[in-house]
């Protein structure tokens, strides 16, 4: 519920940052030379999309873009969320998606530290999880720990989940900029415990 959103944003946001470099300069991955093929692919990308972003030339600042997804974002897909409501802000953060990438304009160069450019690609990555934020919120048609569906409440007010359609964990594949991404489903089990409506009386 709430608490387990807090729990993810601060592992998120403070806790991982400080564990992952130790993590992975310990880890015994197995070596990947710069000329493996992956290695190239994964520059050329970076590459490609730091050009991209910086070509773009238009008239609306990162920051601008920000605000505005961030706006969606706490109007439809936030605490409580509704069909109407989630479908509209589903529109918009494509509407923004466009303007993000043929209006934006991203300051400075790639030949120096570029803040600007790196906060362009933050924000690039923001509305692609928005939408599927959005998306996966529409799919799951119930109320469900701290989210409350709007259409999914008892006569009292309380959150009514939907154990039978919805016991499971979703794990979503991303397919691409701008491409329906891909759902897989696995199953909830329960062998010492059964699930039951939560109620607050």
């Amino acid at each position: 519920g709430a608490s387990a959103l807090m729990q993810g944003l601060a592992d998120g946001y403070f806790v991982l940052p400080n564990t992952i470099a130790n993590y992975l300069a310990k880890g015994t991955f197995e070596k990947v030379d710069e000329s493996h093929p992956a290695a190239a692919e994964a520059v050329s990308s970076v590459k490609e999309r730091i050009d991209t972003l910086l070509s773009i030339n238009g008239s609306r600042t990162v920051d601008s873009i920000h605000k505005e997804l961030g706006h969606v974002m706490w109007e439809y897909c936030g605490m409580e969320r509704t069909e109407a409501g989630l479908r509209k802000a589903i529109g918009r953060i494509r509407e923004l998606r466009d303007e993000f990438w043929t209006d934006v304009r991203v300051l400075g160069s790639n030949d120096e530290i570029n803040q600007a450019l790196e906060k362009a690609g933050r924000v690039a990555d923001f509305l692609e999880l928005a939408e599927l934020m959005c998306v996966d919120a529409l799919v799951r048609a119930e109320s469900c720990g701290g989210h409350f569906r709007g259409e999914s409440q008892t006569e009292d007010g309380e959150a009514l989940r939907n154990d039978e359609d919805f016991a499971h964990v979703s794990a979503w594949e991303f397919t691409g900029v701008g491409a329906k991404p891909v759902l897989h489903k696995e199953p909830l089990e329960y062998h010492a415990i059964e699930m039951k409506q939560r109620s607050y009386k």
